[in-house]
């Protein structure tokens, strides 16, 4: 394992890039053969009562918690360094960010992830909707809305090293609260969270019943697992530019994305967000076309153009204040156990739930 970690190190670009692509491309066919989609998991449940894609999105977190935490007392993986496990922990931004995001999603026809798929099998409107969310969160990030983002995590985040916690894990919390050691608080939480996904999502028999469903779960689940075990074992804490542990996520490198076409001969190598965003379009393209599903579509009329633009918009903004979205906070986010991860989580639930009933009276 050490020399793989030093030969990832010192190849990082190249691995990063190859690595995303790869795992990109996984995830983009995973998505498309299965129709994994959390906002159709909430319309599912919504209107027909079926709740399984919405369990399998919950699978696919609880497997990503496993993985993360079996591969962390394992081989010694480290996700400390991830953005995700600050001690600035921002609530408010979780929460907004979150209804912003699962409120967005539902006027765009799917996350940023399930566009990303419909835009492999040649849905234009879906390539918009990538888009606008890239330049939106361009916005909120350091752009027209950049400001006023920070100012409001300012205002609204707690500092909890002035608490003397060392993240905002959830274990960090527990063992304080208990006076547990850290490793034994983080291992009791992973046993309780995982026990509890696995009881709502494989104790439900239709669940169990769908393979799609199952494998849809499991597959994109260890997709975020791989992505974590990657740019872990790639990071190089005394390279010049070394990019902190991340997995699956896709709302900034939405952004990045747009960048990296317009500065590739200043930028090199893409980074792992861009290569896995662009490797989802190729998984579900490659699947759509051995399938038969390949087809140009584009918007309907001027109201279908404004309601998409208009979800795209609240999809990048949201996402950067949640630090996320379906995929990168309530899955990838939430493998790390931090604890704004799964406040971001509640609230795209509630923001979709709440955009479907807005659609609705539209």
């Amino acid at each position: 394992m050490e020399t793989l970690q030093a030969y990832l190190a010192e190849n990082a670009a190249g691995a990063l890039t190859i690595g995303g692509l790869i795992i990109g491309m996984i995830f983009g066919a995973i998505v498309q053969r299965t129709n994994f989609c959390t906002m159709g998991s909430l319309s599912d449940m919504l209107n027909f009562g079926d709740s399984r894609r919405f369990r399998a999105w919950l699978l696919a977190c609880g497997t990503a918690i496993a993985g993360t935490q079996v591969l962390r007392l394992a081989i010694g993986l480290d996700v400390s360094k991830a953005m995700y496990l600050t001690t600035t922990f921002d609530w408010f931004g979780a929460i907004l960010g979150g209804l912003l995001f699962g409120f967005g999603m539902v006027f765009a026809g799917g996350c940023a992830s399930r566009n990303l798929v419909r835009a492999g099998t040649g849905d234009l409107r879906s390539l918009v909707v990538v888009m606008v969310i890239g330049v939106s969160a361009y916005a909120a990030i350091g752009g027209l809305l950049g400001p006023a983002r920070a100012a409001l995590t300012s205002a609204t985040a707690v500092d909890l090293a002035a608490s003397g916690l060392p993240s905002q894990s959830l274990g960090a919390f527990l063992g304080r609260a208990g006076g547990l050691p850290a490793g034994t608080a983080e291992m009791i939480v992973t046993l309780v969270l995982v026990a509890a996904l696995a009881a709502v999502t494989l104790g439900n028999r239709d669940f169990r019943a769908s393979p799609p469903h199952l494998l849809g779960g499991l597959g994109i689940g260890l997709c975020v697992v791989v992505g974590w075990a990657l740019t872990s074992l790639a990071y190089d804490e005394m390279a010049a530019s070394a990019q902190a542990p991340i997995s699956l996520s896709f709302v900034r490198p939405s952004g990045d994305g747009l960048e990296w076409i317009q500065r590739y001969t200043a930028l090199g190598w893409p980074n792992f967000g861009v290569a896995s965003l662009f490797g989802t379009m190729i998984g579900a393209f490659l699947v759509g076309a051995a399938t038969g599903r390949l087809k140009l579509a584009t918007f309907f009329d001027a109201q279908d153009t404004v309601r998409n633009l208009f979800g795209a918009v609240l999809m990048g903004i949201g996402g950067v204040l949640a630090l996320g979205c379906t995929v990168g906070q309530a899955i990838t986010g939430a493998a790390t156990l931090a604890a704004g991860s799964f406040i971001a989580f509640a609230a795209l639930v509630a923001g979709g739930l709440l955009g479907l009933k807005m659609l609705e009276r539209l």
